[in-house]
């Protein structure tokens, strides 16, 4: 199995860095174009199937990659965004100022990170690798768009690249940023990772 992940196109609370978790925010008009021009990218290429996290900002850019494609979207729990509790809705400088130890140790060990109301680390690896598992069962020998978020996503190219969930800043995925797994019985590759060429007129998040 193939699968193009892509973390959801921009909304206004990522301009913002607004934590956004499970709350259910809509793309942005910028947001809108760069799906637009993900979608033009990954036209030619012959996808199976589109699924996405049940979120609107993923859900909706996953609706926009599959119409060229004529496909329905299909949506798992599984890839939602990390639960970030207490802080959604808050800005990076509220949490600083409101929660300092635990955004210490979000920025500085973030696997072992806790506060009120927010997933671990290792909750939302657990229920992305179900996910992974489940769509490795139906979709075998087959290239797929996953749509899903910046944590989820990053766990997920962690995992392929045999990391743990404590080397997560190790990289950034940008809005619609495109990554390329491949996955067969006894080994995975990335192909690509945050690409970004798509957005060349863009002012890229």
């Amino acid at each position: 199995m193939r699968v193009l992940l892509l973390r959801h196109a921009e909304t206004e609370w990522n301009r913002e860095r607004r934590f956004q978790g499970w709350r259910d925010i809509p793309l942005s008009a910028a947001g809108r174009a760069q799906a637009e021009s993900a979608a033009r990218l990954l036209a030619d290429t012959p996808l199976a199937a589109v699924w996405s996290s049940p979120l609107a900002r993923a859900r909706e850019t996953a609706a926009i990659i599959a119409a060229p494609q004529r496909l329905a979207v299909q949506e798992s729990e599984a890839f939602k965004e990390m639960g970030f509790g207490d802080w959604e809705g808050l800005t990076r400088d509220e949490v600083h100022a409101r929660f300092p130890d635990a955004h210490r140790a979000w920025s500085e060990t973030p696997a072992t990170a806790t506060w009120p109301g927010a997933e671990t680390l290792a909750a939302v690896r657990a229920r992305a690798l179900q996910g992974l598992q489940a769509l490795r069962a139906v979709h075998t020998g087959q290239t797929i768009c996953l749509v899903s978020h910046g944590i989820t996503a990053r766990l997920l190219i962690l995992e392929a690249l045999g990391l743990g969930p404590e080397r997560l800043w190790t990289f950034h995925l940008s809005s619609t940023g495109i990554s390329e797994l491949e996955f067969r019985e006894d080994w995975t590759t990335l192909h690509r990772m945050n690409s970004l060429i798509h957005l060349a007129d863009h002012a890229i998040a």
